[in-house]
Formats: structure tokens, C-alpha cells, sequence
């Protein structure tokens, strides 16, 4: 891509993203994931209500007035993004590509973290580790991340979850929130993730295409699975065969959800015609009432 296409989708991004941050995230996102714990920032006088376990009582005792010692919230957080980059992200049939949904996706939640002086880092993964970006602040830090996002050509096109944990817990070692995005066409990374969850905090964003779960009544179809290059052609007109089809996307979304809970992680589901806004919405308010 020409460095003036590229930086003008950047800009795009970060007009749309950063102003969502701003608007309707960063508040969510600062109560849904907790600081370290806290930490002391000054003493004031005591009001008829406060803790009095809070008393400080040597200030109390020089000045013969109760005051009590005020605690912040230490933030600082790791955030980490691993993001599956597999050729099946270049696949979409309504709004955008799946791919084109994890950059607006990626960028909200950079922005949302920076904004509550967390640090973010990136690891791009398909079969193979692709990329990792350290966990860094700063605007400049995060135009980067996108930029990788829009323009970073994978060596691999197939998927494997269980090799990007292990690569994840092997190199983080400080205690991070790690967004997992993926579309999951993958199996047998259970194991990994319930380790990497009792490290870290995993958090599961799924990433769906409408016409993965319905088949669209349409005649005859040539379909291609991305990561491996097979073809096979269908006849949707065919109601038993789009009824199997959408019973299977069913299961496999069942059993995608059995295993992250299974492993402690939280999870949602977003694709391009509902939208990220209430999916994240509703995964940071639900991790806030806990």
C-alpha cells in the first residue's frame, strides 16, 4: 500500500476509534479492569461518613483533629492484543472484512487503555508468530499499531491459538489483560488458554461473519476455505444442506463458549452488522458488576 493511502486510513481509523474511546469506552473500560491495587495519596480531615479504619493516627495525634489517609487506584496496566491474522480474517460478505473489523477493534481498545495510562502491545499470530510489538504508551505507539494492522502481510495463513499463549505467557511476564482476537476456526488450544488465563487475564473477542452461521438461499456456490485453499462447491437452494450448515455454526459456537468458560475467560461475539459498540459495552459492564 502507498505510504499516502496508508496514512490516510490511519487518520481515518483514529478520527472514528480515539472519538469512541473518548465518548463511551474509557470510563467502561477503567472499571471493567482494576489497577494493581492501591496505593496512598494524601491525608485530609475526617468527614462524618469516612471508613475510620482509614484514620491516620499519628497526623490525628499532632494535630488533636482526626484525619484519614486517602487511597488511589494504582493503574499501569500491561494490555496485550493477540490477534489472529489467518487468511480466514480476509473473508466478509456484508459490511467490511473480518480483518478490517479487528483493526477498529484493536485501535478503540489501544486508544481506551491509553487514555487510563496503560501500556499496549501487540502479537500477530497465524500458524506461526508473525510479529510482537512490547507494550508501550503513546499516541505515536498506538498510529503504529494500527498502521500494522491495515498493512502487515502474514508469512502463514492457517491458525494456531496454542502456540500464540505459549509464545504470550513465555514473553509477558508481568500479570496483563490480553485481548484474544479471533474468528476460533481452530481447535485443541483449551489447555493453552486456561494456563495463559491463571497468568494473565484473557479476554475472548470472537470475530463473525453472518454468512458463517446462515447460507444465503442463492443457487449454486463455489466456497473456499482461506487457510488451506480447498474448494467446494454447494447448492444453497438445497434446504436440508443450509439447515446442517447453520446447525453446525450453532454447535461450534456452543463449543466455543463451553470452553472459555470452562477456562475462566470472557468472552463476546462481534461481527460487522452489529457492531463492536454494544458487544464491548456489554462485556465491560458485565466484568464491572462482578
Amino acid at each position: 500500500m502507498e505510504t499516502a493511502e496508508l496514512l490516510k486510513k490511519v487518520r481515518k481509523i483514529e478520527i472514528k476509534t480515539r472519538g469512541l474511546s473518548n465518548q463511551i469506552f474509557s470510563g467502561e473500560y477503567h472499571s471493567a479492569f482494576k489497577g494493581r491495587g492501591m496505593t496512598f495519596s494524601e491525608v485530609r480531615e475526617y468527614m462524618p461518613g469516612d471508613d475510620v479504619r482509614t484514620i491516620d493516627w499519628n497526623v490525628t495525634a499532632r494535630f488533636s483533629t482526626p484525619f484519614v489517609k486517602v487511597f488511589e487506584e494504582e493503574r499501569e496496566l500491561n494490555v496485550m492484543l493477540l490477534v489472529d491474522m489467518s487468511a480466514s480474517e480476509a473473508f466478509g460478505t456484508r459490511k467490511q472484512f473480518k480483518k478490517d473489523l479487528i483493526t477498529e477493534l484493536c485501535a478503540v481498545i489501544s486508544f481506551s487503555a491509553a487514555t487510563n495510562n496503560d501500556k499496549i502491545g501487540v502479537i500477530f499470530f497465524t500458524d506461526k508468530i508473525e510479529k510482537f510489538i512490547p507494550p508501550k504508551k503513546g499516541k505515536s505507539h498506538i498510529l503504529r499499531i494500527i498502521r500494522e494492522l491495515i498493512n502487515f502481510t502474514p508469512q502463514g495463513k492457517q491458525t494456531n491459538i496454542t502456540q500464540a499463549l505459549r509464545y504470550l505467557t513465555n514473553v509477558i511476564k508481568k500479570k496483563s489483560i490480553v485481548f484474544l482476537v479471533s474468528d476460533f476456526l481452530t481447535e485443541g488450544f483449551e489447555d493453552a488458554i486456561k494456563i495463559a488465563n491463571k497468568k494473565h487475564d484473557v479476554v475472548a473477542l470472537r470475530i463473525a461473519d453472518a454468512a458463517e452461521k446462515i447460507l444465503p438461499k442463492i443457487g449454486l456456490i463455489k466456497l473456499k476455505n482461506n487457510e488451506t485453499g480447498a474448494i467446494k462447491w454447494v447448492n444453497t437452494n438445497d434446504e436440508k444442506f443450509r439447515k446442517n450448515y447453520t446447525e453446525k455454526a450453532m454447535l461450534f459456537g456452543n463449543k466455543l463458549n463451553e470452553i472459555f468458560n470452562r477456562s475462566g475467560v470472557d468472552h463476546t461475539e462481534i461481527d460487522a452488522v452489529r457492531g463492536y459498540v454494544k458487544p464491548l459495552m456489554y462485556l465491560f459492564r458485565r466484568r464491572e458488576s462482578r
